[in-house]
């Protein structure tokens, strides 16, 4: 299906069908990338409960710098979205050129300041010497491939504006293949321990990184890239900034509150640790479908708003919310039941089995809520009102968990439990504050208005 194959799908077509073709490549994607950090995870628990700590320990980190990037690329998918609804194809491919251009100088700085930045970083966690070292070399050698990742978030983000989650699903899958098959290797052929495994990452990411960037120079259709493209406009890259910050604020705020969790984490020991990143990881397979879900509303809430059919982006978000329930609660349970056998594949510790099984338990009975934190974040995100989606970010974590976290450590006798309960009640909170901001209706404004380019409406449904 082409570009204005699924533009008709978005804007005329059931709406049913709409979310769950275009979520459906996304929850595919997600559960391949998924499958590749449980592989992943299993091959560095080989390594010991050391390495695993070490790997979970610096994810934010990581995660900091890419947030930038990832915040941009949100920004990119909102306004392609909305251009394409409006059917402005011109606007919609300067805003492609220059994102990548953006790009491109955000990864190369963010990486050289990651790099070195991070022995400072890491000592600040007060850190064995064995862990502080393997977390070392293995955040040093991701942030030397930040430019991999990001071209990569750019590529999906201008598949998603589009409304096509096939052609991300493909290349990440052929990544992720790469990569299960490297990881082996590099870290016990090779015997390069931790570190391998961040190399099988930056290579595999950085080959189809080139293939997919590329491939939009070759692609048919109205948004096939010219090197006229990629010339730097000023109004754009400012369009691009103003609307990416506050989403580049959101998440990276978020990944530096997950490093204060980690802190909070890594306090009551390694197995405590490992348990964490194994529930998350096991908890991560549920939450496909509603990370799917929340990506295709993304598409369709933007060109709806772009072809101003607000009544139809109000009753896509609806049915998104009834079709999250369903999977929700049913992965859920069925997690819930099995969670001892599940955590047991990846260790045999019972000092993380026993905190693991709690911890996995326990945050299944929040998945309904995390699946509306997720809808709020693509109804936000995909209308190009990143600043509503920056304060349920932020306060998630900053408002709510660290504070509930700090209050609830104060009871000794509720140990590393009191992080698991601070978690399951941030979510629940700011579900009800991003349910408070949706109704007061701001959302439905679009960030393409008033620009002479937008002549094309369709009828609204």
């Amino acid at each position: 299906m082409g570009i204005k194959g699924r533009r008709e799908l978005i804007l005329k077509g059931n709406l049913k069908k709409a979310i769950i073709l275009i979520s459906l490549p996304v929850m595919v994607s997600n559960l391949i990338q998924t499958l590749y950090n449980l592989i992943d995870t299993y091959w560095v628990s080989k390594l010991g409960g050391t390495d695993l700590a070490a790997m979970s320990l610096v994810w934010p980190m990581s995660f900091l710098m890419i947030a930038i990037g990832v915040g941009f690329s949100v920004a990119g998918a909102s306004l392609i979205s909305q251009y394409i609804g409006a059917k402005n194809y011109e606007k919609a491919k300067k805003v492609i050129g220059n994102l990548l251009i953006i790009s491109a100088v955000l990864s190369i700085v963010l990486g050289a300041v990651g790099y070195f930045a991070a022995p400072t970083i890491l000592k600040l966690y007060n850190l064995n010497n064995e862990v502080y070292i393997r977390a070392l070399g293995y955040i040093q050698i991701i942030f030397m491939g930040l430019p991999t990742m990001f071209f990569m978030f750019v590529f999906n983000s201008i598949k998603q504006g589009e409304g096509d989650t096939v052609s991300p699903m493909i290349f990440g899958g052929i990544s992720v293949a790469m990569n299960i098959i490297l990881d082996p290797i590099f870290i016990f052929v090779f015997d390069m321990g931790i570190e391998g495994a961040a190399w099988a990452t930056v290579i595999s990411r950085g080959i189809i990184a080139f293939i997919s960037i590329a491939s939009l120079f070759f692609c048919k259709g109205p948004l096939r890239l010219e090197r006229g493209d990629l010339k730097k406009d000023g109004a754009v890259i400012l369009k691009i900034v103003k609307v990416g910050l506050p989403s580049s604020l959101g998440q990276s705020m978020s990944a530096l509150g997950f490093m204060v969790l980690n802190g909070f984490i890594i306090s009551f020991g390694d197995n405590i640790m490992a348990a964490f990143t194994v529930g998350n990881r096991i908890n991560s397979l549920v939450l496909m479908p509603a990370m799917g879900i929340g990506s295709s509303l993304a598409a369709i809430v933007g060109q709806n708003l772009g072809a101003d059919n607000v009544k139809r982006a109000k009753k896509a978000i609806w049915e998104s919310v009834k079709i999250c329930t369903i999977f929700m609660v049913i992965g859920g349970i069925i997690v819930f039941i099995f969670s001892n056998d599940v955590v047991k594949i990846f260790a045999d510790n019972p000092d993380i089995i026993e905190p693991g099984t709690y911890y996995l338990k326990l945050i299944c009975m929040s998945l309904p809520l995390v699946g509306y934190f997720q809808i709020f974040i693509g109804t936000f995100q995909g209308s190009g009102h990143t600043l509503s989606a920056m304060i349920i970010m932020m306060g998630r974590l900053w408002l709510l968990r660290i504070p509930m976290i700090i209050l609830l450590t104060r009871f000794e006798a509720l140990g590393e439990k009191a992080i698991w309960f601070s978690m399951v009640g941030s979510n629940f909170f700011i579900c009800l504050i991003g349910l408070g901001i949706f109704m007061t209706g701001n959302w439905q404004k679009k960030i393409i208005k008033g620009e002479p380019e937008e002549i094309e409406k369709v009828e609204t449904v």
